[in-house]
């Protein structure tokens, strides 16, 4: 066949066979929409407000990567488990769980006990010399209630060293009065069901994943160390703000 036929022939078939082709073929199938993202936690574990090495000599690093990136991102993690199966417990407030805790399973009691006093616990440690000191509206509501600064310290030692087993010990505010007090486990002065309620000014956690590392069975010499990197300054701002919210 002649070249110029051919050319002829192969664009009247084209003519009449491209529409047809065209309609069978498929459309472009719409993209994909984006995987919805992952919802957000409704607790999360905040990095330290210094390094791990900071405390020393009281506390060592070792123990505070352990209890701060284990421990503690350990109740993180339970705890939001546990609020995601409550359906009651979601949006909700770490401190408004804490005021309900004893109507919800154990899982939301320790986990979001151990949360909310390792968030505090942290916040009221300093590196040695950057704690501060009582303020003045501290420093005399100590006098008052315990009579001088060293019987409180006295009464705060022996609260975290006859705790048996695990737990921790508090200075609380609860409204008239400033109290030492401990609980077991993690459990705090904000539970609807805590023995002595109130606002926590200073608290120090005295289980062994604490302490022992360095100090091993010898509580008594972290309790009397910890002094030293007891951050003044948040106790004061706990303390004024749990006044101030009371008149």
């Amino acid at each position: 066949m002649p070249a110029l036929v051919r050319i002829a022939a192969a664009a009247l078939v084209l003519g009449f066979a491209g529409p047809a082709l065209a309609a069978q073929a498929p459309a472009h199938a719409p993209a994909p929409a984006p995987a919805p993202a992952p919802a957000a936690e409704a607790f999360s574990l905040a990095p330290l407000p210094y390094a791990y090495e900071a405390l020393e000599p009281a506390i060592d690093a070792q123990t505070m990567r352990i209890h701060h990136g284990r421990h503690h991102q350990g109740y993180v993690n339970n705890l939001n488990a546990a609020v995601k199966a409550i359906p009651a417990l979601q949006g909700k407030s770490l401190e408004a769980i804490m005021a309900e805790v004893q109507n919800h399973p154990p899982a939301v009691r320790n986990n979001g006990g151990g949360h909310y006093n390792h968030m505090l616990f942290w916040k009221l440690m300093a590196p040695p010399g950057q704690g501060g000191e009582p303020s003045p509206a501290l420093a005399d509501r100590i006098r008052k209630d315990f009579g001088s600064m060293q019987a409180f310290k006295d009464a705060f030692q022996a609260a975290g060293a006859q705790r048996f087993g695990s737990g921790w010990a508090w200075l609380v505010w609860t409204g008239d009065k400033l109290v030492v007090t401990s609980t077991p486990n993690q459990d705090n002065p904000l539970m609807g069901d805590a023995p002595v309620k109130g606002a926590p000014v200073i608290a120090n956690d005295v289980w062994e994943h604490a302490y022992y590392l360095k100090y091993q069975n010898n509580r008594g010499s972290y309790l009397t160390n910890w002094w030293s990197v007891l951050n003044w300054n948040e106790a004061n701002r706990l303390f004024e703000a749990a006044t101030r919210k009371g008149k």
